[in-house]
């Protein structure tokens, strides 16, 4: 009977903690370094979350590391109250095939609240390479095979990806030289460190803008509208079939959080991706915002299974693997 009494106490807890959520800070984890893409995704939604959770602050906390492990882990551990949310991209689904001893799962460890954005990417080169376009590039790195440094953002990371498929789609190997996170790697493409990388068009299109790197292609199957981008040709337009990688993010909550919690996050997810503002600033970066179904929980977790089962195969094929 006693037991019976608590158990009954922590129920009426939790639902009461539901009716009133949210009644303090919320804290967003983001697993990578700040100024990389995925934190300015989560700082905008963060912007465009506050007045539909009715006003209340959202910090973004960066947990970098380990190609995005540490952070989402630290999410994985944390208290299912709605109070510590996770912003992650395409990650989600390489992770369970990166790494042979992950902390999480994945598809069981979070409650999955809807996915945020689609992002391309662009293939990028520091100023100063000679090559000024994509036919002129191929040519170089023909001419410097042995000699060029491939940038990304560590294992795992969107960068990373990207690079190994270009590399595969080239027949040609580049040293890889990962960071942790993106704007490192960035910070050293721009002063000529390294040679190429391929990154997130949220991290790419101010940078291509300011002519602070040279823009050669994006990985899309068709040409993006965003005037910065919108004269740079496909990859798959400039010879390598099939090739098209394009990166997402969601938003997860802790493993057991409330159901009535996780339903007003999702709530508040649809408002904010419906900002004018919000979609203002994902659109001039490249990006685009999500407004199919897998704004909905359900669809969120069966797409991000299906990447997984997209994504295993092509790591394993490429023999990479973390500890």
């Amino acid at each position: 009977m006693k037991k019976l009494l608590v158990v009954a106490a922590a129920v009426s807890a939790m639902f009461a903690q539901a009716q009133t959520f949210p009644s303090k800070p919320i804290s967003i984890v983001v697993p990578f370094s700040a100024g990389g893409p995925t934190d300015r995704v989560a700082r905008d939604l963060a912007e465009a979350l506050r007045k539909p959770l009715g006003g209340v602050s959202i910090l973004i906390d960066n947990v970098a590391g380990a190609g995005s492990s540490i952070g989402t882990n630290k999410v994985a551990k944390a208290a299912p109250d709605g109070y510590t949310l996770l912003v992650a991209h395409i990650g989600m689904s390489t992770m369970p095939a990166l790494y042979r001893n992950l902390p999480f799962k994945v598809e069981s460890d979070f409650e999955y609240l809807g996915m945020i954005n689609d992002v391309p990417m662009t293939l990028i080169g520091r100023p100063t390479l000679p090559a000024k376009n994509y036919k002129e590039l191929v040519t170089w790195i023909g001419q410097n095979k042995g000699k060029i440094n491939l940038g990304n953002a560590g294992l795992g990371a969107a960068s990373h990806l990207c690079g190994l498929m270009f590399q595969t789609a080239l027949q040609t190997d580049m040293t890889t030289v990962p960071y942790k996170g993106t704007a490192p790697a960035m910070t050293d493409l721009m002063g000529g460190q390294i040679d190429l990388m391929c990154d997130q068009t949220t991290n790419t299109t101010q940078q291509i803008e300011g002519k602070k790197v040279i823009a050669y292609a994006v990985t899309t199957a068709k040409p993006l509208t965003t005037p910065v981008l919108k004269d740079l040709p496909t990859l798959q337009s400039a010879g390598l079939k099939d090739f098209e990688v394009t990166i997402w993010h969601g938003l997860y909550a802790p493993k057991g959080t409330p159901a009535e919690v996780t339903a007003k996050i999702n709530a508040a997810l649809k408002v904010a991706l419906k900002d004018p503002e919000f979609v203002k600033k994902q659109e001039a970066l490249g990006a685009v915002v999500v407004s199919d179904k897998r704004i909905e929980p359900a669809e969120h977790k069966k797409f991000v299974a299906a990447e997984i089962a997209k994504w295993g195969p092509v790591i394993k094929a490429a023999g990479v693997y973390a500890d």
